[in-house]
C-alpha cells in the first residue's frame, strides 16, 4: 500500500510515477475525501474538548446554584453530534482505504516506463546451445525418455496437467532437492507453509483486490480460503501485525510448494508441455529487511537465482523489467530467463522483486530502529527456482545426438548417481 502522505504531499508526482506503470489515476476524489476527513476530525476533537469542559464545570455550577440541566442537555447534544461525525468519518476513511488499497506500488525511479517492449536484457550466461544434429523439443524428449505422461495427466485432471513418471519424477524431485540444499547452505530458514490461505493473506501480498478472481477459491470453507498461487503469498504474511527486532533483520525464508494458477496457457508451441499449467512446483525465497539494506538483499537474491542455473550449466539471461511489466505490488523486478531452443525464446524461471514497504504497510509489519522508532520493513521475493520451465530447458539444452540427456553433476547425488537419461526401447 502506498504511503498516503506521499499522495497528500505531491499527488501529481505519484500520478506521473503510476503512469510509468501504465496505471492512470485521478486523485481529485481522494483529496476531497481527505479534506472532509480533516474537517470531521477537527469537529470531533472540538466537540470532545467542549464536552470535557462542560463536564468539569458541573460541580462548580452546582455549587453556585446554577442550572446544571442545561449543561447536561448541551453535553448530550454534543455527544449525539459526535456519533454522527464519527459515523461519517468511518465511512470516509473506508473510502480512502479502499481507494489506496487498489493502487499499485510506485515503480523505482530508474525503471523505464511502458510495458514489456521496454524490458532490458542486462546479462547473458554462456552461449546458446549449437546442435550439429536435429534436436528434439522437450515434449518429444519427455515421451522418448519416459519422463512425463501428458495423455494420462489430461485424462485424470484435464488440459494443462501432466504426470511425472519414473526417472521424470526423480529428475523433478532432484531439482527441488538441489534448490533446497543450496538455500540451506546460504542460511535461509526452510518453511513448509499451508496451501490453503485466508483472504487477508492475499490482500497483504498485494494480489487482492485486483487479482482476486485469478486464484482457485474453496467456496465451502469458513472463513473462505484459496489455493496459494505462490509461496510468497504465505511467506510475506508470516510476521503480519508484528514488530520485529532490528537485530533479527534481515529475516531470510524459503519454501517449497506446488503453485496453483488459473491460467494454464494455450495450445501455442511456446506453451506446450510443462511451460505453463494449473499446477507446478517452485522453491521461493523471501526476505524481510530494513529500507537501507533492501537493495543489497535484492542483488543477493538475483545472484542466488543465477547461481542455481550456473551450477546446472544452462544458458540464460537476466532482464530488468520496465515499470509497466512488473507486478502490481512490486517496485522493481529482474527476471532470470532460461533459453528453450525448440521455441527459440527465453522463458522466466525466476522473478526477483522488491516490494519496498508496500506489502509491509498492508500487513502492518514493522521493526524498531536503533533509536527505538517504529518503521515498516521492506519485503522481497524471488523464485529459486520454478521447475516447470527449468525441466524442459534442461532436457533441450543438454540433449545428445543419440536422444539421451546428460544429467548435471549437481543433480546426480539426488538421482542415485544417474548420469545420463537414456531413451526407452519400446518392446
Amino acid at each position: 500500500m502506498i504511503d498516503v502522505n506521499l499522495i497528500r504531499k505531491d499527488p501529481k508526482k505519484i500520478q506521473d510515477a503510476l503512469k510509468r506503470k501504465l496505471y492512470d489515476v485521478d486523485f481529485s476524489e481522494f483529496l476531497k475525501w481527505d479534506e472532509e476527513r480533516k474537517i470531521l476530525l477537527v469537529k470531533t476533537e472540538t466537540n470532545k474538548a467542549e464536552q470535557n469542559q462542560l463536564s468539569k464545570s458541573v460541580p462548580f455550577v452546582k455549587k453556585q446554584g446554577g442550572n446544571i440541566e442545561e449543561i447536561f442537555a448541551k453535553v448530550k447534544q454534543l455527544s449525539l453530534e459526535n456519533v454522527q461525525f464519527e459515523d461519517k468519518l468511518k465511512e470516509i476513511e473506508q473510502k480512502i482505504f479502499d481507494f489506496v488499497s487498489a493502487l499499485p506500488n510506485i515503480p523505482d525511479d530508474d525503471l523505464l516506463g511502458g510495458g514489456k517492449e521496454n524490458n532490458e536484457p542486462i546479462k547473458y550466461h554462456l552461449e546458446k546451445p549449437n546442435f550439429d544434429f536435429k534436436p528434439k523439443d522437450h515434449v518429444e524428449l519427455c515421451e522418448s525418455l519416459g519422463l512425463i505422461d501428458f495423455e494420462r495427466g489430461a485424462k485424470i485432471a484435464g488440459r494443462g496437467s501432466w504426470v511425472y513418471t519414473d526417472k521424470g519424477a526423480l529428475l523433478e524431485w532432484a531439482l527441488i532437492n538441489f534448490f533446497i540444499s543450496e538455500h540451506l547452505k546460504d542460511g535461509y530458514t526452510f518453511i513448509l507453509p499451508p496451501h490453503l490461505l485466508n483472504e487477508t493473506s492475499g490482500f497483504v501480498a498485494g494480489q487482492f483486490p485486483k487479482f482476486k478472481s485469478d486464484v482457485f477459491w474453496l467456496e465451502d470453507t469458513e472463513p473462505k480460503r484459496f489455493l496459494l498461487p505462490t509461496a510468497e503469498t504465505a511467506l510475506v504474511n508470516l510476521h503480519r501485525k508484528e514488530i520485529l527486532k532490528l537485530e533479527d533483520l534481515p529475516k531470510k525464508y524459503f519454501a517449497y510448494t506446488p503453485c496453483y494458477r488459473k491460467e494454464a496457457g494455450s495450445y501455442r508451441s511456446e506453451e506446450r508441455g510443462t511451460i505453463r499449467g494449473y499446477q507446478f512446483n517452485k522453491v521461493e525465497m523471501v526476505q524481510y529487511t530494513t529500507p537501507e539494506t533492501s537493495d543489497i538483499a535484492f542483488d543477493e537474491m538475483v545472484k542466488k537465482a543465477e547461481t542455481l542455473l550456473q551450477k546446472l550449466g544452462l544458458h540464460y539471461r537476466v532482464s530488468k523489467l520496465a515499470a509497466g511489466d512488473i507486478s502490481h505490488s512490486m517496485a522493481r523486478t529482474y527476471d532470470i530467463e532460461i533459453w528453450i531452443p525448440s521455441i527459440g525464446i527465453y522463458k522466466e524461471v525466476s522473478s526477483v522483486s522488491n516490494a519496498r514497504d508496500y506489502q509491509a504497510r498492508r500487513g502492518k509489519i514493522r521493526y524498531k530502529d536503533e533509536n527505538g522508532k517504529t518503521k515498516f520493513v521492506n519485503t522481497l521475493n524471488g523464485s529459486g527456482l520454478a521447475t516447470s520451465r527449468v525441466f524442459p530447458a534442461l532436457l533441450e539444452q543438454l540433449q545428445q545426438p543419440d536422444g539421451s540427456v546428460k544429467i548435471p553433476e549437481v543433480l546426480q547425488p539426488f538421482m542415485g548417481g544417474i548420469k545420463v537419461l537414456e531413451p526407452i526401447i519400446k518392446k
